[in-house]
């Protein structure tokens, strides 16, 4: 389903998005004035990193000497990329413009706040509904597509707002407590028995939620620059949103697994063949699969890997609620850092080109 949408994307920019003349005048001609070294250094740097957020969980992380390997070579690109860009002519990401403007710097933060909660929340559910209530990846995506366009339709009317004098520092609150509200209310949603109706509305609030961050964060990053400096701002805030992404599906992806595991040995002892309760699943399950002509000795083989199965799912549910519980105290947290947002003066213009 990506392809359609990829190459509609791809002709729709080419026919609509055109950069204005003062970004085409401030493009290097020549070939040799492009800072390549801050590209490659960007691509090193970034590349690795990516490597080692995502295959480190599969590869048992710091145990693995290729994950050690990119670790390094990541460590070198990103260090070697913020020196080339602090002390180049013409860097392709100018650093420089995170110390024009401190609504930058928390506007940079705050990217790297929302691509972690974006991109974690649409990693873990999926595997939720796949694993847990066995949907499909077709039914996942029509269960996420109404949240989607809630998000997409908040942005025309987010726009407005911010146009008709509404502060950015009055909208970021409210969307970072309305995403709160959906971690907690999926938490609770979360169970065996759970239908796609039952996400309808905790994602359609999590579209919501988006809006009202996604636009605020930008324009107030924004705000105050002009010309070259906006179009890095607007350059470094969507890497730095990138980042945040790759290191929320990281981290949440070995949270999963290792707290997986926690959950299990914390259940354990409630489960024991002197518990009364234990026994006669037991002995139900192995008295159904000799109904279905198994040996006796096969029969309780079976009936121990449902008793396992039972658990591990009792298991995987506690731990995704923990997960979804988890996000929203962490978007809260953040919620503080919206006090050190200067306040736009009456009048003052944002280069909203910029961001494109």
């Amino acid at each position: 389903m990506n392809v359609p949408v990829g190459i509609m994307a791809s002709i729709f920019t080419i026919l609509f998005i055109r950069d204005p003349e003062r970004i085409k005048n401030a493009i290097p001609k020549p070939l040799r004035e492009i800072d390549w070294a801050g590209i490659g250094l960007l691509i090193l740097g970034v590349g690795s990193l990516q490597f080692v957020l995502e295959q480190g969980e599969t590869k048992d992380w710091f145990d693995d000497n290729i994950i050690v390997l990119f670790t390094l070579l990541a460590a070198v690109g990103l260090i070697g990329f913020i020196w080339r860009e602090l002390t180049a002519k013409a860097p392709i990401v100018d650093l420089r413009v995170l110390t024009k403007s401190r609504n930058l710097a928390v506007g940079a933060f705050l990217s790297f706040v929302l691509g972690f909660g974006l991109f974690a929340s649409v990693f873990v559910f999926p595997i939720f509904t796949q694993r847990i209530l066995g949907f499909s990846a077709e039914q996942t995506g029509y269960i996420l597509l109404p949240g989607a366009l809630a998000s997409g339709l908040m942005m025309p009317l987010v726009g407005k707002m911010l146009v008709a004098g509404v502060p950015q520092k009055a909208m970021l609150p409210v969307g970072f407590a309305i995403f709160f509200g959906f971690t907690f209310w999926m938490a609770a949603q979360i169970s065996p028995t759970a239908g796609e109706s039952d996400f309808f509305w905790p994602l359609i609030v999590r579209g919501v939620g988006l809006g009202l961050i996604f636009m605020p964060i930008t324009t107030m990053s924004l705000a105050g620059l002009q010309g070259r400096d906006a179009g890095q701002a607007a350059g470094l805030t969507g890497m730095i949103r990138q980042l945040g992404g790759s290191f929320g599906v990281a981290i949440v992806g070995t949270y999963l697994e290792r707290t997986i595991q926690a959950n299990r040995v914390a259940l354990l002892p409630n489960i024991s063949l002197y518990n009364p309760e234990t026994t006669q699943r037991l002995q139900a399950f192995t008295q159904s699969f000799l109904a279905k002509g198994y040996s006796l000795n096969q029969a309780q083989q079976q009936a121990y890997a449902v008793l396992e199965g039972v658990l591990m799912k009792q298991v995987s549910l506690i731990t995704y609620s923990q997960i979804f519980t988890s996000l929203g105290l962490f978007f809260l947290a953040c919620v503080p850092l919206i006090l050190l947002v200067k306040r736009t003066k009456q009048g003052e213009k944002i280069d909203l080109n910029a961001a494109h």
